[in-house]
């Protein structure tokens, strides 16, 4: 009987059988041990396939919340050099708002009409994009996440780390801090 490659059907063995009245013998111990060793070989590639393609399947689905947290800072701040370079804008639209003397508004009505809806407009614009100004009064406390110290000065009636003066606004865009709040401080001694 010669030996084959490839595996045999149960109608192919039932012919054996009936061919030599009897079943066909048994492989050896030696083919039997071949065989199992060769089947630990097939079970460890199988495994370390499977280990593999786990490990890919985690990669990529790393990769996919990676390119989707990217996506959404880019959306949320890729225009923050846009907005940091607009700042200067609201800041001297808000200078010539506050320079205008009380005996000239009736006069330059139309001019200081004009320069508020501009300023109203870049304000929209702004909260459109997620910018938000931080607007610190007189005698709130000094916080250093928000607000820059321009100076420093004892002011009697005021405790120190208190707000004494806002120089400018600063902002935030969406949850990251645009530019801090530029404000002096009190440095009153306590006692």
């Amino acid at each position: 009987m010669a030996e084959q490659d490839e595996p045999r059907s149960l109608d192919e063995l039932a012919a054996e059988v009936d061919e030599n009245g009897e079943a066909p013998s048994e492989k050896t111990s030696a083919e039997a041990a071949e065989g199992s060793d060769d089947l630990e070989i097939l079970k460890r590639e199988r495994d370390e396939i499977r280990d593999r393609f786990i490990r890919a399947l985690a990669d990529a689905e790393n990769t996919r919340k990676r390119a989707e947290r990217d996506r959404r800072e880019a959306e949320n701040y890729g225009g923050s050099k846009l907005a940091r370079d607009l700042l200067p804008v609201h800041d001297n639209l808000r200078r010539a708002l506050d320079a205008i003397a009380e005996d000239q508004r009736e006069a330059q009505k139309a001019l200081i009409e004009g320069i508020e809806l501009t300023m109203r407009e870049l304000l929209s614009v702004f909260k459109k994009h997620g910018i938000h100004p931080i607007d610190p009064q007189v005698g709130d406390k000094f916080d250093p996440q928000m607000h820059q110290a321009m100076f420093e000065a004892p002011v009697p009636g005021t405790k120190a780390g208190e707000i004494i003066q806002v120089a400018a606004q600063g902002f935030m865009l969406h949850d990251r801090l645009l530019r801090p709040a530029q404000v002096g401080v009190s440095s009153m001694k306590e006692g």
